[in-house]
């Protein structure tokens, strides 16, 4: 498949709307492409909209191509890669049915990671498996008004979520005060905080109204997770597998969200915090905070080898995961296309550097086993 010298890994991603790629995805991109020379690994980069049948010379892919004498990219006609790392993020766009179609079109290649379902679609299988059922909140699709209202009784703290969508976009909190009333915040779908606003379910689900919220959102049990200073926080766990096909842990970080803010999401204004001192923070002595990362890598575990039975192949997850007042652990997410910065943001640079390695040790591991 891969005429030259070298096993070669594409990446695969998606034009922005204005026909640009991510800037910070390119970062990423490079830093694999110079890891990738260190390990006898040739990278490039690609979109469907780059592979046709048609292509000169035979080379069926107009790729990108990170040039690190001139440290810049160019495009460079290349053959079918050995191995396809999918770096494309679920997003409601003409491009997501492009790629969609080409993964169809081209069972013959080699991906490192085949597609998860919606939100709910995971969570759906992930409540099967008897050790995972009790670390998710309840969570079912959004109806109407009378789910809101339901949970919203039942719980201190409900979100609102889209069953796509990642970043924190289109997210809202409703909190119940000591007086009984219901307080909204959140961010819509560009990711702009709201106006923080009170009223009953009827009355704050229609704020909401222009969010297209039903059947494409999934309502969720809210767990307690505010700092003493009314902020969120979570923790991002990330597995991936390594140079031999093994799940392996890389990290976990605590991410902490800007004031007022709904969500702990870096790109939302969040900041980033080491798991050991956050739980500290929270008071849970070594003791305890060494046991609450063994449940979180056990569920990690779990969870990878669930997905990995429905859905086939998988290279790495991100999981983000809660840790209530009484040290219960729960999974909030699945993130199947995660970013690192997290890692570099606390100064973890062990786990920064495992995390870009391990998909290319992979990439290596699968090629190897085809061939």
């Amino acid at each position: 498949m891969n005429g030259l010298a070298q096993p070669a890994l594409g990446v695969l991603t998606l034009y922005n709307s204005n026909g640009t790629l991510d800037a910070e995805e390119l970062a990423y991109f490079r830093s694999l492409v110079l890891q990738g020379s260190q390990l006898g690994l040739d990278v490039f980069v690609f979109t469907p909209e780059d592979a046709s049948s048609g292509a000169p010379a035979g080379k069926p892919i107009h790729a990108h191509v990170y040039d690190s004498s001139e440290r810049r990219w160019r495009r460079e006609r290349r053959d079918w890669p050995d191995a396809v790392y999918d770096r494309c993020r679920a997003q409601r766009s003409p491009r997501f049915g492009q790629m969609r179609r080409f993964r169809a079109a081209h069972p013959e290649l080699r991906f490192l990671n085949h597609p998860l379902s919606s939100k709910w679609g995971n969570h759906l299988v992930l409540e099967r498996h008897g050790g995972i059922r009790p670390h998710l909140p309840h969570t079912r699709l959004f109806r109407g008004v009378r789910d809101l209202t339901e949970f919203t009784g039942r719980y201190p703290v409900v979100y609102l979520k889209p069953v796509n969508g990642s970043g924190g976009c289109g997210i809202a909190r409703f909190s119940r005060t000591d007086g009984g009333s219901l307080t909204l915040t959140g961010r819509d779908p560009s990711r702009r905080m709201i106006s923080p606003a009170r009223g009953t379910p009827a009355v704050l689900a229609g704020r909401l109204a222009g969010w297209g919220i039903a059947r494409r959102y999934l309502i969720q049990q809210g767990i307690p997770i505010e700092l003493a200073d009314g902020r969120v926080h979570d923790y991002r766990l990330l597995i991936q597998k390594d140079g031999q096909g093994s799940w392996q842990m890389t990290g976990i970080a605590g991410r902490i969200g800007g004031k007022g803010s709904a969500t702990s999401n870096l790109h939302g204004g969040g900041e980033a915090a080491a798991m050991a001192a956050l739980l500290a923070r929270r008071g849970f002595p070594d003791k305890r905070i060494a046991a609450i990362r063994s449940v979180m890598e056990q569920l990690a575990r779990d969870t990878a080898a669930a997905l990995e039975r429905r859905f086939g192949r998988l290279c790495e997850l991100a999981l983000d995961l809660a840790v209530d007042p009484d040290g219960g652990v729960w999974l909030l997410e699945v993130n199947p296309k995660p970013s690192r910065e997290v890692f570099k943001r606390i100064g973890d640079t062990a786990a920064y550097r495992t995390a870009l390695r391990r998909p290319l040790e992979y990439a290596l591991y699968a090629i190897r086993r085809k061939s």
